[in-house]
């Protein structure tokens, strides 16, 4: 019953981040010209499918989401590229998008359909970069612990469409971007690098982050990061005067809607915050301490309660051959941190329905899965030291399996102690 009603707030969580639901209530104005669908993300291809049957009136478009997230539409062409880690079809898709933006009038109108995902899907390599240097950057970046905030930060230093640049060329078109975000703290111009949003983070800003987090750049990309060619244009660009930006869907309004359902269960719920970050294995200790701390004590909140909270963690890579993404690895950790306690169960879930580059969302986890991992021969401790989070709960048949959800609101966590 416990892991029953996890699922059902993590599905009441990812229902309020559909695309469907958020599209009509968002349309622009419609222009006296064209207007152009782009969009970049996993929740792209759905945005673009709500946007088609909300808007009255002519339109054309393309947008690029994950292998396997693509919805019919009839207007908007839908394609397909690699993620974490972008391939030739995300360069195609990148050149697509920049096609589609040229050459446009000020009675034009670009809506660009933007989700978590897209700084991957969206391959176009910087001067002097190929796209195997893009790759490495990306695998360098995955690696690194970096938060999302730096990553993004980076790669927008390092790309012809990012950091605004996409927007930048469509001038002197209106842009109106709809973003479906998965930064902690909403920054649009973090989703995806911010492709028609620009940031008032600088070349210096990126340099210093790579040297803080030991990121190892190929030296084309060391080169460009070390110039100022292509440097991206700043918020008080005049391509930017008519454009607007909105956050359609969020983590806050989806942990709103799993605290309502909790309620609506029976159970109160307190939301933590929804945007935290940190190593996830971290992350897991810290709200193992506060859920044994519920069991035992009664506080800060007094039990039966579910404790909600999201944002994006991030995972450092130690060892070789492990499987699992940061829910994943935030839950063995957790576990670990809670074995042998009774009365608590949690679920930890990334709201695209993929935890890293496995076919899981997440994983359950509770008072008894240390036993039960030793009892199949797994050392928890070990598989944590050796990022080995999801083979871990595969052999107990505790991962979480969505397939993809259409949207994209980052990490879900929610801890029932009952």
């Amino acid at each position: 019953m416990s892991r029953d009603l996890l699922d059902q707030l993590f599905r009441a969580a990812v229902a309020r981040a559909q695309p469907s639901l958020a599209i009509a209530a968002h349309l622009p104005p419609r222009p006296k010209g064209r207007t152009i669908v782009i969009g970049a993300g996993k929740a792209s291809a759905q945005m673009a499918q709500a946007f088609e049957a909300a808007w009255d009136g002519p339109l054309e478009g393309v947008v690029v989401t994950r292998y396997g997230y693509a919805a019919r539409c009839e207007r908007i062409e839908v394609l397909e590229a690699s993620h974490p880690v972008p391939d030739a079809a995300g360069a195609h898709a990148a050149q697509r998008l920049m096609d589609a933006v040229s050459g446009l009038t000020a009675d034009d109108l670009v809506v660009a359909l933007i989700s978590g995902g897209g700084s991957a899907l969206l391959a176009a390599p910087g001067p002097g970069m190929s796209l195997a240097d893009e790759q490495a950057l990306n695998s360098a970046l995955l690696a690194s612990g970096a938060p999302i905030s730096a990553m993004n930060a980076i790669r927008k230093e390092l790309s012809r469409v990012k950091g605004g640049r996409l927007a930048a060329l469509a001038a002197p078109a209106r842009i109106a971007t709809l973003v479906v975000s998965d930064v902690p703290g909403d920054d649009p111009a973090l989703v995806a690098s911010g492709p028609t949003v620009p940031s008032a983070g600088t070349r210096a800003d990126a340099r210093r982050l790579v040297d803080l987090y030991g990121i190892r750049l190929t030296s084309a990309a060391a080169a460009l990061l070390a110039s100022d060619a292509n440097a991206s244009p700043l918020p008080g660009d005049r391509a930017f005067a008519r454009n607007t930006v909105e956050v359609i869907a969020s983590a806050n309004l989806s942990l709103e809607a799993a605290a309502e359902a909790a309620r609506a269960a029976g159970i109160e719920a307190a939301i933590l915050s929804d945007a935290m970050e940190g190593e996830a294995r971290d992350v897991g200790r810290v709200h193992a301490a506060m859920a044994r701390e519920i069991a035992t004590r009664d506080r800060p909140f007094r039990k039966p309660v579910v404790v909600l909270s999201g944002g994006e963690t991030s995972v450092t890579l130690r060892g070789k051959g492990g499987r699992g993404g940061r829910n994943s690895e935030f839950l063995l950790a957790f576990a670990i941190a809670v074995d042998g306690l009774d009365g608590l169960t949690a679920l930890a879930a990334d709201t695209d329905g993929i935890d890293g580059t496995e076919d899981n969302a997440g994983a359950f986890a509770d008072g008894t899965t240390v036993r039960r991992l030793r009892a199949t021969g797994i050392d928890p401790l070990a598989a944590l030291a050796a990022n080995d989070a999801y083979g871990a709960f595969a052999a107990i048949g505790d991962l979480f399996v969505t397939g993809p959800t259409g949207t994209n609101v980052n990490d879900f966590r929610a801890i029932l102690v009952r």
